[in-house]
């Protein structure tokens, strides 16, 4: 079984790799024609996309009875995001990942979501009351974005028309597999850690999280690779947004749990911290460096360290 579970493990993450690509393609030439900015694309329709894998990992969870696993995909995930693949990403772009100085407008209010769910859930528990404040800060965020959405200037030239059903189709049958793919990925990496006897704790925090973060791993670094920097940008902080405040005030809203406050003390610091430093690299010079992108990376490493070390002790 071991090496039929490294094999499907291998296959199902080639099709999610595949099924972003074609993702990525179709989005930007539906974006194409509609004459809206890559920011806005990215933040509003690819995070929706990269954010499915963990959000159904953490809504089937929480059906289930055991939400707390889907807050700790959810946190871990954010993590990942924010530190390993926004390092990834700057080390793998031309010169870095150039950002529009309009998009740090918003930094104290990134800061503020990530922090809200720490807040609330510093008691180890989230009831729905919570669930709906949650909820609420996430669409008011992408209302606000919405409103000042004319600030990001960097649009897509038009495109034909008469595409963009071939397109839509493209995009919809990429999004069906990206979550099938998306899905087995974490399952049979799952089935492969538990055959050489990894602990299910570690397996959820390192293959689950990183799993579910494939999909904007994969499209902003052709996002990068293109010199569409925004589209980068916008995919991870819509995706690390999402999750912590709409995400987790579903599972909240389906079912209120208590939960160990050390997902709260260890993870979802670290998520704000991760957080604090992205934004101060980019404010720096109004650029993600490579330098500044293999910290990152580094900070994954340490926080990791810091997880099995508190997994081991606590």
């Amino acid at each position: 079984m071991l090496l039929l579970n490294l094999v499907l493990f291998l296959v199902s993450l080639f099709v999610l790799v595949k099924s972003a690509e074609y993702a990525v393609n179709s989005s930007s030439k539906i974006a194409k024609l509609f004459n809206v900015s890559e920011f806005i694309v990215s933040f509003f329709i690819i995070s929706v996309i990269s954010v499915l894998p963990e959000s159904t990992v953490s809504v089937v969870s929480a059906l289930k009875g055991v939400p707390e696993f889907g807050l700790g995909t959810l946190l871990g995930s954010n993590v990942t995001d924010l530190s390993l693949v926004f390092g990834i990403v700057a080390l793998f772009s031309l010169s870095g990942v150039k950002v529009k100085s309009e998009v740090l407008k918003n930094d104290t209010f990134y800061l503020i979501l990530l922090f809200v769910p720490l807040i609330l859930g510093i008691d180890g528990h989230l009831s729905r009351a919570d669930g709906v404040l949650l909820v609420l800060s996430g669409i008011v965020f992408f209302m606000t974005l919405s409103i000042e959405s004319r600030m990001f200037k960097k649009k897509y030239n038009n495109v034909e028309s008469r595409r963009w059903v071939k397109n839509f189709i493209i995009l919809v049958i990429s999004v069906g597999l990206l979550i099938v793919g998306a899905h087995y990925t974490v399952k049979f990496g799952v089935d492969f850690a538990n055959d050489v006897s990894i602990p299910p704790s570690l397996i959820a925090l390192t293959i689950v999280a990183v799993g579910t973060c494939l999909p904007e791993l994969v499209f902003s670094l052709k996002a990068v690779k293109t010199r569409h920097d925004e589209l980068a940008l916008g995919d991870i902080l819509g995706t690390v947004i999402t999750d912590a405040t709409i995400i987790i005030g579903i599972i909240a809203l389906i079912n209120p749990f208590y939960f160990d406050p050390k997902i709260v003390y260890i993870t979802g610091i670290m998520m704000l911290i991760a957080g604090a430093l992205v934004i101060a690299f980019i404010k720096s010079g109004k650029v993600l460096s490579k330098k500044e992108g293999l910290y990152l990376v580094m900070f994954y490493v340490l926080y990791l360290m810091i997880e099995f070390i508190a997994n081991a002790i606590l």
